[in-house]
C-alpha cells in the first residue's frame, strides 16, 4: 500500500507557505500528481482539486481560486510533489492533500481534478488554520 505524506505549515494571510509531498517506496515517473484541498474541521467533505502536474513532461494546471497565486512543481530526484502558495487568503485555510496516479498526458489534463479518479492519497496537512 502506497501512502504518500505532506508537509506544510500554517496558512497566514497575505504570506507564503510551500507544501511538499513524498511518495515513499512509489515512483512519481509518469504519473498524474495533485494537491487537493478540503474545508478544515469537515472531513467528511469532498475534496476540490486545485493544482495538477503531469510529471512526463511537467504540464500543469490550475484551478481559477489559485491560479497566479500557487505554483505546483515536480522535483523528479526527490521524488516529491510541492505546492506554492503566495498571496493566502483566508480562504485557503484549509486541509491540503496531495495525490497521485498512473497516468498519461491527456488523462491527467481532463481528469485531474477528480478526485475519485486518483489510487494514492498523504493523509493530508494537519495544520490549515490561519492567523
Amino acid at each position: 500500500q502506497v501512502h504518500l505524506v505532506e508537509s506544510g505549515g500554517s496558512v497566514q494571510t497575505g504570506g507564503s507557505l510551500k507544501l511538499s509531498c513524498a511518495g515513499p517506496g512509489y515512483t512519481f515517473g509518469s504519473n498524474c500528481l495533485a494537491w487537493f484541498r478540503q474545508p478544515l474541521g469537515f472531513p467528511g467533505m469532498s475534496r476540490t482539486g486545485i493544482a495538477t502536474i503531469y510529471t512526463g513532461d511537467s504540464s500543469t494546471y490550475y484551478d481559477d481560486s489559485v491560479k497566479g497565486r500557487f505554483t505546483i512543481t515536480y522535483d523528479s530526484a526527490k521524488n516529491s510533489v510541492y505546492l506554492q502558495m503566495n498571496d493566502l487568503k483566508t480562504t485557503d485555510s484549509d486541509t491540503y492533500y496531495c495525490a497521485a496516479k498512473k497516468n498519461d498526458a491527456g488523462g491527467c489534463r481532463l481528469y485531474g481534478f477528480r478526485e475519485n479518479s486518483y489510487e494514492f492519497w498523504g493523509k493530508g496537512t494537519q495544520d490549515g488554520g490561519s492567523s
